[in-house]
């Protein structure tokens, strides 16, 4: 005869038993139902079903030692039942899952780990907390940072106050740049455990990070250059993977450094904004400012041409196109004085000396041997003292004014040292060259 007893104190019938515990599965009150049914057979060791339903619960819970034994101790009494031997081979599978998702997360291959979770653990076991916990973990390694949200909020709904949820979720918070509710998630677990550790070092992991970010903004906007460099480095070191915020740290530093004329570093810290966030206008503004310091002319114009197009309107960045245009154009002109080896700020009498002295060394008449190399040494020679020369077009040269050439060396009516058509041509120097002789040369 049974003689355990209901919740309600009346003498147990197995009917009624199983029907409070299916309904307090539904509800997921799986401790309520564990509780009557272990009573239950305390009081009828006998009662099979009771073990079939103990496993089952222990097995969603993934409790799988316990779950496996209550499975064989149903089958010791009903040998053979196919149902109650396939559930036992499903505990089976998701405990392996389970063991196989928690070793590929270790070694970092979250997107199969994710799999083995969703697809078998998840499935067999849908009230085990553990596989929940490295769900949201591993949809923040994978940075789907918004279902690891949505996953967390699903706990915090049956239990408020779970402490690994509130983590979670607050790292998942973090990851977007929300920090303010990140913020308040950390609090709230550090308000219900003070010492938990996770807790503890996410909370003044961020605080210490927006700390420096501020620090770094202020010494920037005060002109402290230097100084933001290193603030704007110091708060990137602290974590790596925060692209979210990171993405500004990035664009503040390539201003300070663009301003410090530190091209190639500015160009480094601007790509890195790029490859978080190729479509920011700003950030291919600042990598063209950066590149004109280099003397990358293309580059810049690559890069401002592209940010006029996303932001049309902004005269700025138009204005900034036409000066990496016009620098682009200016560096494909040719440089008269490199080639007569005098610098820009070189006075007549230095650029006239320059000129005759290589004008005598590459004279066809002296250079019989490699005389068409020397014909077109000479000609450039000659069209960059024209220019230079003449302190009309110096100026205008020197002003980007595109004057190259002169309608030179092309049989034009231009400056010419070798006439065209066959023409005589006289070239003089004055005083004749150094040492004598050579008073004129007949073309």
């Amino acid at each position: 005869m049974i003689d355990w007893h209901g919740a309600d104190g009346k003498p147990g019938d197995a009917a009624a038993l199983f029907e409070r515990v299916s309904q307090s599965i539904k509800v997921k009150k799986y401790s309520e139902a564990l509780s009557e049914l272990n009573a239950a057979l305390e009081a009828d060791p006998l009662l099979s079903e009771a073990y079939w339903r103990r496993a089952s619960i222990l097995r969603q819970q993934c409790r799988y030692e316990e779950s496996e034994k209550s499975y064989n101790k149903f089958l010791e009494m009903k040998p053979g039942n196919s149902a109650a031997e396939k559930e036992l081979a499903q505990l089976h599978q998701a405990k392996n899952a389970l063991d196989s998702a928690n070793n590929l997360f270790d070694s970092g291959d979250f997107t199969k780990a994710l799999e083995y979770i969703e697809k078998v653990v998840l499935i067999f076991s849908p009230a085990c907390s553990k596989a929940k916990f490295l769900k949201v973990r591993l949809l923040i390694a994978t940075k789907d940072y918004s279902s690891a949200i949505s996953e967390a909020g699903y706990v915090l709904k049956e239990d408020e106050d779970n402490l690994e949820a509130l983590l979670l979720r607050g790292r998942a918070y973090y990851y977007l740049a929300d920090h303010d509710i990140a913020t308040r998630h950390y609090q709230k677990g550090l308000r219900l455990d003070p010492e938990h550790g996770e807790l503890k070092k996410a909370y003044f992991g961020l605080k210490n990070l927006l700390k420096k970010t501020k620090s770094a903004e202020e010494n920037a906007s005060k002109g402290k250059l230097r100084l933001a460099v290193e603030e704007y480095k110091a708060a990137l070191a602290l974590d790596p993977n925060h692209s979210a915020h990171n993405v500004h740290l990035h664009l503040g530093l390539c201003k300070v450094l663009v301003k410090l004329g530190r091209g190639n570093d500015a160009v480094k810290s601007c790509t890195e904004v790029l490859d978080i966030d190729g479509d920011s206008v700003e950030a291919l503004v600042q990598r063209g400012e950066a590149k004109l310091l280099v003397e990358d002319w293309e580059g810049a114009v690559a890069d401002l041409k592209s940010a006029a197009e996303k932001s049309p309107q902004d005269m700025n960045i138009r204005e900034a196109l036409m000066r990496a245009e016009k620098s682009l154009k200016m560096s494909q002109r040719k440089d008269w004085y490199k080639i007569l080896g005098v610098s820009k700020t070189a006075p007549v009498s230095e650029i006239k000396k320059a000129y005759k002295k290589l004008a005598l060394q590459w004279h066809p008449d002296k250079n019989v041997d490699n005389r068409e190399e020397a014909e077109a040494k000479f000609r450039e020679i000659a069209a960059a003292y024209e220019i230079l020369g003449d302190e009309d077009k110096r100026t205008r040269y020197d002003s980007g004014e595109d004057i190259d050439e002169m309608g030179m060396g092309a049989g034009g009516g231009g400056f010419n040292p070798f006439g065209g058509g066959g023409q005589q041509f006289t070239f003089h120097f004055e005083g004749g060259f150094p040492g004598g002789g050579f008073g004129g040369f007949q073309f």
